[in-house]
């Protein structure tokens, strides 16, 4: 089935998930020894609608949430009060969440709007603290590179980082990508990504800056705009086949039907070239009504990848893989994912795996946005080289 059926707008699908969240509990003992049972202590970063049901999450597989902290008041408060959390653990403002890190706590899950990911990231692991931070992990390169750095430094602290990818989670698609990587469909020609979804944002009640942030879905300086937010779903899978750095890309996009007041565009068409002369083409459409899909396919000499975030993966060719249905990859992947984050936390797991490869289809977003705004070429050396920094104008804010 798809992530999001037609005519289910993205806040109903979260709440369906939310609903699900206490069906998918760790046993205690589940993970090897007496320290793996351990109860581990979390702080919430960020208490918006996926702040409160990954919490949820958290908490039905075997955590405590002690602290939250979020930048408006209310919200805090209200996902302090739901779980429990004492009043004097839970902070608000800009620098809420440098407060909630001088408590004791083991780790931290950053739910914050995506322009924050990389400085709290930063902070967290210089902290002391384990971070599982939602995907986007940034909005332009300069986070990127923090969140790269941040990871580095977290493995040489002896500190777990994830990223919340639930795809990358996922058996089905995980044999999928191994079975292209292995070789087994030949040469890769193209790799045809795209997300399409109905309208998808609130809109701001007016300009000032806490009314972009709370409706900060539909703002591109806070949220990086769809291609980036949204639509990395489906490049992370295009670039997790591909295994490289796109070398160049060209696109256009905009807002098309106006479905929203905020800045960020409802639609994206961009061609990426990457190694080997493979294409990458990719699209977006959160405007529209009546077809929904989160898809990657992979064109090679001797077989096709067919995937689907929420639906079928298989591949099909003269050598097969039969796959099956992701189904509610939305929730499993990300309990998955939290599970995997407590294992390598208490069996002493490092490697921050995921870390390179959500830098990688991160940048990937980034270029194809910054070549659609550009209306024109734009080569992965230029991007890097530019760097432009998103400047979402927080003046107004408290801190």
């Amino acid at each position: 089935m798809n992530v999001l059926k037609a005519g289910v707008g993205r806040r109903d699908f979260l709440a369906g998930a939310a609903a699900a969240a206490a069906l998918t509990i760790v046993k205690p003992g589940s993970v090897h020894g007496a320290e793996a049972a351990r109860t581990l202590e979390l702080g919430l970063i960020g208490a918006g609608g996926r702040g409160n049901w990954i919490a949820n999450l958290f908490q039905a597989n075997g955590w405590k949430v002690v602290a939250v902290a979020d930048y408006f008041a209310d919200r805090a408060n209200g996902t302090g009060e739901r779980l429990k959390v004492d009043a004097d653990r839970r902070f608000s403002g800009l620098n809420g969440h440098k407060k909630l890190l001088e408590g004791k706590l083991d780790a931290v899950a950053i739910e914050t709007p995506p322009f924050f990911h990389p400085q709290q990231a930063a902070d967290a692991i210089d902290a002391g603290k384990h971070v599982l931070v939602a995907k986007p992990i940034a909005v332009d390169v300069p986070g990127c590179l923090t969140i790269a750095e941040a990871g580095r430094k977290a493995t040489e602290k002896k500190l777990a980082f994830l990223v919340d990818f639930q795809s990358r989670a996922n058996t089905f698609f995980r044999e999928a990508v191994k079975w292209v990587h292995d070789g087994n469909v030949g040469q890769v020609v193209l790799i045809q990504a795209n997300y399409f979804t109905g309208p998808f944002a609130p809109s701001p009640a007016d300009d000032s800056a806490e009314a972009r942030l709370r409706a900060w879905f539909s703002d591109k300086d806070f949220s990086g705009d769809i291609i980036v937010e949204q639509n990395i779903h489906a490049l992370d899978i295009a670039t997790w086949f591909l295994n490289a750095d796109p070398i160049s890309a060209v696109g256009k996009g905009g807002n098309a039907l106006h479905t929203h007041k905020g800045t960020c565009w409802d639609h994206f068409a961009v061609l990426y070239h990457c190694p080997g002369d493979v294409i990458i083409d990719f699209s977006s459409s959160q405007c529209t009504k009546g077809y929904d899909d989160i898809g990657c396919r992979v064109f090679a000499r001797n077989g096709t990848a067919d995937t689907h975030y929420g639906g079928n993966v298989v591949v099909r060719g003269d050598k097969s893989y039969r796959g099956g249905n992701t189904g509610p990859i939305f929730t499993e992947g990300c309990v998955q994912n939290i599970r995997d984050f407590h294992r390598n936390i208490t069996e002493g797991n490092f490697a921050n795996e995921t870390v390179a490869p959500s830098v990688r289809s991160n940048l990937t977003c980034i270029l194809g946005r910054e070549a659609a705004y550009k209306k024109a070429p734009l080569t992965w050396a230029e991007m890097m080289k530019e760097a432009r920094q998103v400047d979402p104008k927080l003046e107004g804010l408290k801190a």
